[in-house]
């Protein structure tokens, strides 16, 4: 599942992946944290903190844990007070049994599960949440589905698990897994939708040339297909896919 190489690409584009990925919807965030606040919940693959600030935002008690330095420098410089730790899904510096719930956005088709299980069990207490969640455009929408031919943004991308499948954390640390579905939009402009395809880590692994080639396509999209064409703003719809489960130990 984990891919090092597009894992840690993101921090060269630590500002652009702040200012243009989505945000989760909060009915989701608590969802995903397993009861409502002040839950002490870490935010595992924080990234630069677009999870932690709904979690701080609803009133929990979020610990962020990123394994990239330009990441948690941006978390620290977009959410005021707070400070990343250093570490990964498989070695997260906190003590054993210290958390409500640990959930992870955008980041556990990252985690290698065969070392991040029992390092999530490990932190959590008895009875505690274990939660992952995606945000995955809308590609029923017929404009969206383009979007993603042109980008070729597939499950392989994703460790070949595609958000919205059935989802088995195992059955050694923890129990059944629940899935809810939750949807939002962003609202976009052609050169906006340009820079959101841009923090995509097919995107910053890919050559100069391929790039200019995405963002072209990207730009005839929004100039030609007839639900973008001459809008200077659009709804980009999402869906936001959450799994949880019980941890069984700790």
């Amino acid at each position: 599942m984990t891919d090092h190489v597009h894992a840690l690409s993101f921090g060269a584009a630590a500002a652009a992946y702040d200012q243009n990925r989505p945000t989760y919807p909060v009915d989701a965030v608590t969802w995903a944290a397993g009861g409502p606040p002040p839950r002490r919940v870490v935010d595992l693959g924080a990234g630069t903190g677009k999870l932690t600030r709904v979690l701080l935002s609803a009133g929990y008690d979020a610990v962020p844990v990123e394994p990239d330095p330009k990441m948690r420098a941006r978390l620290a410089d977009a959410t005021p007070g707070t400070t990343a730790l250093a570490g990964s899904a498989e070695t997260v510096p906190l003590p054993d049994g210290g958390a409500d719930a640990v959930v992870a956005g955008q980041a556990y088709h990252w985690f290698d599960p065969e070392r991040a299980h029992p390092e999530i069990a490990r932190l959590l207490r008895p009875g505690g949440t274990f939660a992952a969640i995606w945000n995955r455009r809308d590609d029923s929408v017929p404009w969206v589905a383009e979007l993603t031919v042109i980008t070729h943004d597939q499950p392989a991308v994703h460790g070949g698990f595609d958000p919205g499948d059935e989802l088995s954390f195992g059955d050694t640390y923890f129990g059944p897994v629940e899935r809810a579905e939750f949807h939002h939009s962003t609202t976009q402009t052609p050169e906006s939708l340009v820079a959101l395809v841009a923090t995509r880590s097919y995107y910053l692994v890919a050559t100069p040339e391929h790039r200019a080639e995405i963002d072209a396509a990207v730009r005839r999209l929004c100039a030609e297909h007839p639900a973008l064409a001459g809008r200077e703003t659009f709804e980009l719809p999402f869906q936001t896919f959450a799994y949880k489960a019980q941890v069984l130990r700790s």
